[in-house]
């Protein structure tokens, strides 16, 4: 959009569930992308009348089978697309993510909705988060240091890729 207008603001939950060291995470791949795969946290889009609690348990669930309990808010994360015209998705969307930590209750291999580039569902090293295409690239120092016992850093991330 020539203006940078947002058309839908979409709040979404996303969680952070690490077991034995590794983090759970979505794998996707856009088509034409030269970059290959990229990786994100599960969570997705907020429902009318629904708690941000509510979405990041159905949205895991949907995505990657995996039953989680909500924990604590970690982070806040803006996505203005239209500040990225490189990026192909609508740069009418402004995001705004909730990233909760979430403790993982049982894999029920059941996930049904992936997102629309999801191929997939991985657990990741979180040493190995560098090494990928993962988004937000800017929550990996605060994500280690949390994992490891210590401060999770700054809550809001800003407009961060």
């Amino acid at each position: 959009m020539k203006d940078g207008a947002t058309k839908r603001f979409r709040p979404s939950a996303k969680a952070v569930v690490v077991v034995d060291g590794k983090l759970l995470v979505t794998r996707n791949r856009t088509p034409a992308d030269p970059g290959g795969d990229w990786y994100i946290l599960p969570g997705g889009g907020q429902h009318l009348g629904e708690t941000l609690e509510a979405t990041l348990v159905r949205e895991v669930r949907e995505e990657t089978g995996v039953e989680v309990i909500p924990g604590p808010l970690l982070w806040i994360r803006e996505l203005i697309v239209a500040l990225r015209p490189d990026w192909p998705f609508d740069p009418g969307d402004h995001v705004l993510e909730f990233m909760f930590g979430a403790a993982y209750v049982a894999d029920h291999e059941d996930g049904h909705e992936e997102d629309r580039y999801q191929v997939g569902v991985e657990w990741v090293a979180v040493d190995a988060l560098t090494d990928l295409r993962f988004y937000p690239s800017a929550v990996v120092p605060s994500l280690r240091e949390h994992i490891n016992g210590g401060s999770s850093g700054p809550i809001y991330l800003g407009d961060t890729s």
